[in-house]
C-alpha cells in the first residue's frame, strides 16, 4: 500500500526543489513547511520518496533540516525543513518528501519530477550506518512501525 499524498495529521506545504535537471553528483534541495492539523505534538523523521522506471542506489542524503534522525512538531505548529540530496543515478525520477509520523505512518508531499543526466556513481551501503540508525529510529519510536509499518494516513 502506497502512502497518500497529504495527511490528516501533518500538511507538507510550499515544497519546493532547487532544481529540475542536474548531473550526477550534483545536488537538489527540497524546501517547504510542516503544518500540524492536530492539537497534540507529534514525532517522526523525514526522507524522500522517489519513483522511476529503473531501480538502483539513486540518492545520497548530504543534509537535513531540522538536523537529527528524529523531528518533534508541535501542536498546531509550524516546522520549516529542508533535505539535501546527491544525485546517484541517471533517471527521472519522481520526488516527493516524505514525512514518517510516529504512531501513524508515512505521507508524502506533492513531488516534482527531477531529470538526472551522467554517468552512475557507485557507492558501496554503509551497513553500519543503516544498522545505528535503525536502531535510534527503533529507541526513539518503539515497535508501532514493526506491528503497522505501511499504514496508510
Amino acid at each position: 500500500m502506497q502512502a497518500q499524498l497529504q495527511s490528516r495529521f501533518v500538511r507538507i506545504q510550499d515544497e519546493t526543489f532547487s532544481a529540475q535537471t542536474v548531473n550526477t553528483g550534483d545536488t537538489i534541495t527540497v524546501s517547504g513547511t510542516l503544518q500540524s492539523l492536530v492539537n497534540r505534538p507529534l514525532r517522526g523523521w523525514m526522507s524522500l520518496f522517489s519513483e522511476s522506471t529503473n531501480a538502483g542506489n539513486r540518492w545520497e542524503f548530504v543534509s537535513r533540516d531540522p538536523p537529527g534522525n528524529i523531528i518533534d512538531i508541535p501542536a498546531q505548529g509550524t516546522l520549516p525543513y529542508s533535505i539535501t540530496a546527491k544525485a546517484l543515478e541517471p533517471g527521472i525520477y519522481h520526488v516527493h518528501t516524505q514525512l514518517n509520523l510516529e504512531h501513524i505512518g508515512p505521507g508524502l508531499g506533492p513531488g516534482q519530477t527531477i531529470q538526472v543526466t551522467g554517468a552512475p556513481i557507485f557507492k558501496p551501503v554503509p551497513w553500519g550506518n543503516v544498522a545505528y540508525q535503525v536502531i535510534l529510529i527503533g529507541a526513539g519510536l518503539g515497535v508501532t512501525f514493526a506491528t503497522r509499518p505501511w499504514q496508510v494516513i
